[in-house]
């Protein structure tokens, strides 16, 4: 973004002073704004700031109020769907937001004094200059058959004529009708789309043109003094435009490098007329310096009657028979008026064939050449003409802010000089207006007292710590001091005074003495000691440089500068070196080759220090090198004898653990003699022992065997006998609940026909006591038979509960006599194997055993036994 901070336009800020020094107001005063920006800009710039302010920063009652609809934006942000503002991309700026730039314009206007109706309406007006420029056109044919212009969008130029304060109907003239009076007469043509395209830009452009016009002279009457009589003294801030050159460049280049010409003039001379005060003041002659002057640059551009603006304006006044290619052919012809010139006389305007067929021709400045197109509508840029359908749209059905706009306008533009005072009023040029202004400004800058700002830019990214050379060469030769050090230059450029001359250059005769001139300027005149070193330096400059002493040797320091480079020969004209009354001139040749001949002594100089520096210190690092060998060697013969002993330690250490060693393995050799002995010991006494109580442990077994095969024969038998008896006992009681069971069916069968002859009985007496007359004896009859029915209800509970605990019974011994019968086939298979078993013994076993067997009489008894307890059950 190339134009982030730049406003486009040249100002000069006058502050004014009273006699006491008290600020008593200022003025503003602009040169040249650039209005082409309106209708065009290039692709990363942007166009003035108060647009994009507005659009960016605006709130929403403001969108509504000056119609920004952002629904109609294709979900484009405002900035870029607006034409006079999406150009370039609409970038933001580095320093700020444009939202926060909006309050600081609307914070300015207000300490302006300005209220808020007067900022609604300024507003109103750019917003107004936005939709202008959104205006579109669609071509339609006319009667006659031409293609002509129609506008495309209604309400666009409907909401345009709204903001802008104007007739609807006029605005539409002004944008697709051209006017033009001839002898009285008026006549209206219709544009063609591309020429109200045109027309458009450039109502746009004379609005902004006005609008700004009329903001300055507003600010102007607000912090301007009241009276120019008090007003003692001024302080003027000029910030004006650099010098251009681009690619392709126009009537607004031109028109800004003609003011920095003019500026660089007057800038060249108030260096030389500063040059000339000092050589006057320290008694120099200065009368053999050339000053550098580029008059002959400005004739070229503004000279009568052949200077390139002057023939601008020449054809402007040709009206529709000038044009830009007629111009440009006038320029070649009176500047290269032979046939194959290429550069004029004065070497300033120049054009080679290729660019004359192009209609370009450039111009040398004292920056470089600039090659101006002529077909970028320079007639057109410098007329800048109010078209007469804008001059009845302004003057007619309009707002009060814009008729007084336009009248600022008109006051600006007209020519006021003593030749038009005699006939109507005639508007001034825009190369007229300027040339006035600068020459304006030329006299008032050669009245001060000026001091120059040359601002340089590093690099055009804006980051720190970054510097591009050819950036910073091009801002140099732009802004004129490269040019200010070439007049500095063919004066005396170098000034020194006689104290800082007399130190800086006693060095060069090292072998002068000190009887002939003194190394110290203490108690001395510095100005005949500066001009007693001058002649020295003459002197010995003109003798051929011997290195040797008379006896052939040759010093240290002198072997140094015999090795280097020999600077140039210190010979050069005394007058080049002037001396002054406090300071000593030189000219450029004798102060290199005295800068030349200080470099070469400081460089032997430094070399034999350095020398002795590197002996000092090769000195240092033996002595170093030496101690620290030293404390090696001891170090290493305290190793070496501690090693001996540590050798003989290790030795008598390894004697030591020898003997240990030995000791441990016949220790231990005995002692797993021993533990075998003892294990061994151990083991037979072990097994004898083992021996005995296995066979104790088998008489046991087979005793215990045998006693345990007695009992359970025993207990067999008897459980054996116990359910025999049991079946037997079980089988009785079921017969017998059986039989209960049988008589309590008849109990029951007996019960369920008291219930019936009860309730029949109880029918009956119901119906007698309902049929007798006597309702006491009644009642007592049948409260005996309800007693007796209430005794027979509870003998049957009783009955019922008996029956039911008589079957739990008898389900309880059918259980019990199951588990019985499962009992006896388990005991009938037991015994068949005790018999199969007992078969298998051996007969002398039986024989020696069944004195020990089960008698009759103990089974008796344990089945005598098994059946009581089966009974009790």
């Amino acid at each position: 973004l190339r134009n982030d901070n730049s406003s486009r336009f040249g100002k000069f800020i006058e502050l004014g002073f009273n006699r006491a020094g008290i600020l008593q107001g200022a003025k503003v005063q602009t040169y040249l704004l650039e209005k082409v920006r309106i209708g065009f800009h290039a692709s990363g710039e942007r166009n003035y700031h108060i647009f994009y302010q507005l659009l960016r920063g605006a709130t929403e009652e403001q969108h509504h109020k000056y119609c920004f609809h952002d629904g109609l934006t294709g979900g484009l942000e405002l900035a870029n769907y607006f034409h006079l503002t999406g150009q370039g991309g609409a970038p933001t700026l580095r320093e700020f937001t444009d939202e926060e730039g909006l309050k600081y314009t609307l914070k300015s206007m207000r300490s302006m004094g300005w209220d808020e109706g007067k900022i609604d309406m300024v507003l109103s007006i750019v917003a107004g200059i936005l939709h202008l420029g959104q205006v579109k056109f669609e071509s339609k044919m006319s009667d006659g058959g031409q293609e002509v212009a129609q506008i495309a969008d209604e309400k666009t130029v409907a909401d345009a004529a709204k903001l802008l304060g104007v007739d609807l109907e006029k605005l539409t003239t002004a944008l697709t009708v051209r006017i033009m009076v001839t002898r009285g007469d008026e006549i209206r043509i219709d544009l063609a789309p591309d020429k109200a395209q045109d027309a458009r830009d450039a109502l746009a452009k004379t609005v902004y043109g006005a609008l700004f016009l009329w903001v300055v002279k507003e600010v102007n009457n607000c912090i301007m003094w009241e009276n120019d009589k008090d007003i003692r003294s001024s302080a003027g801030v000029l910030d004006i435009f650099g010098f251009e050159s681009f690619a392709i460049n126009s009537f607004e280049q031109l028109c800004i490098n003609f003011t920095n010409e003019a500026l660089q003039q007057q800038f060249n001379k108030f260096i030389f007329k500063l040059e000339q005060e000092e050589y006057e003041r320290e008694n120099i002659s200065w009368a053999f310096i050339s000053f550098p002057d580029n008059q002959d640059c400005l004739d070229t551009i503004q000279s009568r009657p052949k200077g390139i603006l002057t023939m601008l304006d020449d054809e402007c006044k040709l009206g529709q028979r000038g044009s830009d290619r007629n111009w440009v052919k006038r320029l070649n012809d009176t500047y290269l008026p032979e046939r194959n010139q290429e550069i004029s006389d004065n070497t300033r305007y120049s054009a080679t064939k290729m660019q004359q067929v192009k209609g370009i021709f450039c111009v040398r400045h004292f920056a470089g050449n600039v090659a101006y197109t002529a077909e970028t509508s320079f007639l057109e840029k410098n007329r800048d003409e109010i078209p007469l359908t804008a001059q009845t749209l302004f003057e007619e059905d309009s707002s009060d802010l814009i008729k007084e706009i336009y009248n600022v306008q008109l006051s600006a533009s007209e020519d006021t000089s003593a030749s038009a005072k005699s006939g109507p009023a005639k508007s001034k040029t825009v190369s007229q207006q300027f040339k006035a202004q600068l020459t304006s400004l030329i006299e008032m800058i050669e009245t001060t007292d000026p001091h120059y700002i040359r601002c340089l830019k590093p690099n055009d990214a804006a980051k720190p710590k970054l510097m591009t050379r050819k950036r910073l060469t091009e801002q140099l030769r732009y802004g004129g001091v490269l040019e200010a050090v070439r007049v500095a230059r063919m004066g005396y450029p170098v000034r020194m005074d006689h104290g800082g001359f007399f130190k800086r250059y006693r060095m060069l005769l090292p072998s002068v003495g000190e009887d002939r001139l003194p190394w110290s300027a203490e108690d001395q005149d510095p100005q005949q000691l500066s001009e007693k070193l001058l002649d020295i330096v003459l002197e010995e400059g003109a003798k051929p440089t011997i290195y040797e002493n008379e006896d052939g040797t040759i010093s240290r320091a002198n072997q140094i500068r015999k090795a280097q480079r020999q600077p140039e020969e210190m010979v050069f004209p005394k007058q080049d070196v002037q001396l002054g009354k406090t300071k000593i001139f030189m000219r450029k040749g004798p102060h290199d080759k005295l800068e030349s001949h200080r470099v070469f002594h400081q460089n032997a100089s430094v070399t034999l220090i350095q020398s002795w520096m590197r002996m000092m210190q090769q000195n240092r690092r033996y002595l170093i090198t030496e101690d620290a060998a030293l404390t090696v060697q001891r170090w290493y013969r305290g190793c070496l004898g501690r090693a001996r002993w540590w050798r003989l330690r290790e030795a008598q250490a390894g004697q030591l653990l020898t003997n240990n060693f030995r000791m441990q393995l016949k220790r231990r050799k005995y002692n797993k003699a021993r533990a075998g002995t003892v294990r061994l010991q151990a083991q037979y006494r072990g097994r004898m022992a083992r021996k005995v109580i296995a066979a104790t442990k088998i008489q046991s077994y087979y005793r215990m065997h045998v006693q345990s095969k007695a009992f359970r024969k025993l207990k067999s038998a008897i459980n054996s006998l116990q359910c025999r008896v049991r079946q037997g006992i079980a089988k009785k009681v079921f017969e017998q609940v059986k039989r209960e069971a049988k008589d309590m069916g008849k109990v029951k069968e007996h019960n369920e026909k008291l219930k019936a002859e009860m309730a029949s009985l109880k029918a009956m007496l119901q119906a007698q006591a309902a049929n007798d007359a006597g309702k006491e004896k009644s009642e007592k009859a049948i409260k005996e038979k309800q007693d007796e029915i209430d005794r027979l209800e509870s003998r049957i509970a009783q009955l019922e509960a008996a029956l039911a605990k008589e079957k739990e019974k008898v389900k309880k011994l059918e259980n019990n006599l199951a588990s019985q019968k499962e009992g006896n086939r388990k005991l009938a298979s037991d015994l068949q194997y005790q018999k199969e078993k007992t078969a298998i013994v051996q007969t002398p076993m039986r024989r020696k055993h069944s004195s020990e067997g089960v008698t009759a009489e103990q089974l008796a008894e344990a089945v005598v036994i098994g059946a009581t307890v089966s009974s009790e059950d």
